[in-house]
């Protein structure tokens, strides 16, 4: 096993989350510049890591906590972001989700939400 990768992941996987961390959305690029380097209360964050068969969106390692940004897609897709929430928490994952448009025009509050779920 590749002593880089992530339990659970394959190398396809970990090559798709390198792919996508090279081509952001406007959300998750304002989100990461707002996490990065330890900014949110010293928290260490991950963009676009693979955990198991998942790619995620951020990933704050020592609380478990997964972020995951939505944008219209995920409109027909409710049933599938569904079971990969439950998946990811039958792993011991705790997930929170974000609109896009909440992150665009209200980052302030989406950081008070997730600094508010890890202190609880």
């Amino acid at each position: 096993m590749d002593a880089g990768r992530i339990r659970g992941t394959t190398p396809n996987i970990v090559a798709a989350a390198r792919q996508l961390r090279q081509n952001l959305t406007p959300a998750e690029k304002i989100l990461w510049e707002a996490l990065k380097k330890r900014q949110l209360k010293g928290w260490k964050f991950r963009i676009q890591p693979p955990i198991e068969s998942f790619i995620v969106d951020f990933y704050c390692p020592e609380y478990r906590l997964v972020i995951e940004l939505d944008g219209g897609i995920h409109d027909r897709q409710v049933e599938y972001d569904a079971a990969r929430t439950e998946k990811l928490n039958q792993l011991g994952y705790r997930v929170i989700r974000f609109r896009n448009r909440e992150v665009m025009t209200n980052l302030s509050r989406v950081l008070q939400q997730i600094s508010h779920t890890i202190e609880n």
